[in-house]
């Protein structure tokens, strides 16, 4: 981070002023303050997270692929499950026909084997 004035790369930190770390120049003694805190992610990789995590990724892939901690990512998708409702239907469901065919199946159990 360099010095917006002289464009010096030697600082020192210098308080924080409104939740944000101030700076100090070491040769211009030019104090200021970054433009975007450094935990503030932007909405594309946010975007990107919440479209891999639709894809079938898991949290701790999408966090190795974007470089952020998984538990980011987890956050994330559980404040946009919060704002999502999902459409609910009335509807009958009709159940896969493999599962209507096994539960319909009986076994019978051979005793005489053991």
């Amino acid at each position: 981070m360099n010095c917006p004035k002289c464009i010096n790369i030697q600082n020192c930190k210098d308080g924080i002023v409104r939740d944000r770390q101030r700076y100090q120049c070491k040769s211009c003694q030019f104090r200021y303050t970054v433009s975007q805190k450094s935990d503030v992610k932007p909405m594309q990789t946010k975007r990107l997270a919440l479209q891999l995590y639709l894809e079938g990724l898991d949290f701790r892939a999408i966090g190795r692929l974007l470089q952020i901690s998984y538990g980011t990512v987890y956050q994330w998708v559980k404040v946009w499950g919060e704002q999502t409702s999902l459409p609910t239907t009335q509807e009958p469901v009709e159940l896969d026909e493999l599962h209507t065919y096994i539960g319909s199946k009986k076994v019978l159990l051979d005793m005489d084997c053991c």
